[in-house]
């Protein structure tokens, strides 16, 4: 009698949950990156509970067909790869097609999207990775996805998820970090109807999108920096040392629009500034 068995589609994305998901600011991340590469102009992030109870995020982007709004919960099916060549051309921001499987067999998915100028829409829901339940909906501009009771069906995963206050941070975070490296893309979260970020698109000056993220006290104090070296440009904002931050949370840098934590780029920056703040500052820097 074999010992090894085919895991069923149900564990394999529960499995894969577990790599995808690991709180709710990851479905945060995850669902407003599919819209950006969506070619969504705005996005709307509604959080209850910190992002366990509910989290709705809707855009204004190209929205789906029905065929492609049931594909799009199966593994690996993408529309940002068609042949082993496009890997080294990516410029999306998500292309392998896990991330909705996974968050859908966690918890309860809810998913309504239209084509546009289409005259129906379709509604998709799913319970914890079961079967799909499709459905005619009203039409809309983009797609709105609705997540309910993060980790339902996983209790030690839920057993272990912080404090409401915590997750909270880290989903507001997560739409920080987006924003600024999409200033052209209006941002806006709210937690059970308070306003958590609000910034209208910012093509014109980035800054204010920078001032909307840290304060718009640091609007006046923040100048542009550009830098060529070796084929690699480096571009984005300082503050000038009259405005700084008591902590480190002022320092995104951000590699072809993805936000990186790396601590010898962080300490060089921190180097650079230390002549020039008071003991126990931090700098400003926003560096694309």
């Amino acid at each position: 009698m074999s010992r090894i068995a085919r895991l069923s589609d149900v564990l394999i994305n529960k499995i894969a949950a577990g790599e995808v998901v690991e709180r709710p600011a990851s479905v945060v991340k995850e669902l407003c990156e599919n819209s950006l590469d969506a070619g969504a102009r705005t996005v709307r992030v509604e959080l209850e509970a910190g992002g366990v109870g509910r989290i709705t995020i809707s855009d204004d982007g190209h929205g789906m067909s029905r065929e492609d709004a049931t594909l799009c919960l199966e593994r690996h099916a993408t529309s940002k790869l068609r042949e082993l060549d496009d890997l080294f051309h990516i410029d999306s921001m998500g292309f392998r097609g896990e991330a909705i499987p996974a968050i859908a067999s966690v918890s309860r998915f809810t998913l309504h999207t239209a084509e546009p100028d289409a005259h129906e829409g379709t509604k998709v829901t799913v319970e914890g990775g079961g079967p799909p339940t499709v459905e005619d909906a009203p039409p809309r501009v983009g797609t709105v996805i609705t997540i309910e009771d993060l980790f339902f069906n996983v209790p030690a995963r839920r057993k272990f998820m912080r404090q409401g206050a915590t997750e909270l941070k880290h989903c507001e975070e997560a739409v920080v970090r987006l924003a600024l490296a999409h200033p052209e893309v209006g941002f806006f979260a709210s937690h059970e109807g308070n306003e958590l970020f609000s910034s209208p698109a910012a093509e014109h000056d980035p800054r204010e999108r920078i001032a909307a993220a840290l304060g718009p006290a640091s609007f006046p104090h923040l100048f542009p920096v550009e830098e060529r070296r070796l084929g690699v440009v480096v571009t984005g904002y300082l503050a000038s040392p009259e405005y700084t931050l008591p902590n480190a949370r002022g320092l995104y840098t951000f590699v072809n629009r993805r936000y990186i934590r790396d601590r010898g780029l962080i300490s060089t920056v921190q180097r650079a500034f230390q002549d020039f703040l008071p003991a126990g500052r931090q700098p400003v820097v926003v560096l694309h």
